[in-house]
């Protein structure tokens, strides 16, 4: 499979986003349903702040288990400055571009470019996944990657529409969906011209740091929301449905 062929597959990765975005256009949900979407959003996030975290570990124990202490304190080192970048990126961001009110909720077009945010810097990590595999000549993992990352990104793409509320306008979807899913694109370029670990652990500490704010951002609006026990149902739905579309990768070897 050439370079090309692969690049376009992971575009193809990422684009699946939009397959659960088109739940924003939902017309006037009542507030009960809209708490429920946002508990599924929220469960679909701390499954991804779980599994990148657990990537972005996973090479600082095995540098101390091998005894390279240099290695390991190196990407530790990245890991911590990541998620304090992306906590604090996403802080300027809000307030720089989304809101001017720091102390007021941010609406529900604000959130979902902010989790669109976090999810796209999860999904460059992605996209870094499937080039280094291909670059390695590993073009069946690399392909069982894209298929798996695919069906993952559809989830994430629910996530990003749930805080909205519905009526969300086909400009909002086109340019979070780009922002979330665009850049698996980016990393299966990247992947494929440049290998380092410590790169790898930065894209995924940056995730964790901007999701973990997102996170704080969706928690007291979910509180907010009378019948508690529906959204706790929520919550477990989103966390199941990302946990079951990731074991496509697991399966996949990844």
């Amino acid at each position: 499979m050439s370079t090309v062929e692969m690049v376009g597959l992971g575009a193809v990765a990422g684009a699946s986003i939009y397959l659960g975005l088109p739940i924003a256009r939902l017309k006037n949900p009542p507030r009960t349903l809209q708490g429920f979407l946002n508990a599924v959003a929220t469960g679909i996030l701390f499954f991804l702040l779980y599994d990148v975290l657990a990537q972005a570990i996973d090479p600082v124990n095995r540098a101390v288990k091998s005894g390279l202490r240099a290695a390991a304190l190196t990407d530790l080192s990245v890991l911590v400055v990541g998620l304090g970048v992306g906590l604090l990126a996403l802080v300027f961001f809000e307030q720089r571009f989304l809101r001017r009110d720091g102390a007021s909720a941010p609406s529900g077009m604000a959130l979902g470019y902010m989790i669109a945010a976090g999810i796209g810097l999860h999904n460059l990590a992605e996209g870094l996944a499937i080039g280094q595999s291909a670059a390695t000549g590993q073009i069946q993992l690399a392909v069982l990657l894209i298929v798996g990352f695919g069906l993952h990104n559809t989830t994430e793409g629910f996530g990003i529409a749930a805080p909205l509320g519905g009526n969300a306008p086909w400009s909002y979807i086109a340019l979070a969906g780009l922002i979330g899913g665009g850049p698996t694109f980016l990393g299966t370029i990247v992947g494929i011209n440049f290998h380092a670990t410590v790169v790898y652990v930065l894209f995924l500490a940056l995730a964790a740091g901007s999701i973990i704010y997102v996170l704080s951002q969706l928690l007291p609006l979910i509180r907010r929301v009378q019948m508690q026990q529906f959204v706790m149902v929520g919550l477990l739905v989103g966390f199941t449905v990302a946990f079951g579309t990731d074991l496509v990768l697991v399966a996949a070897g990844a």
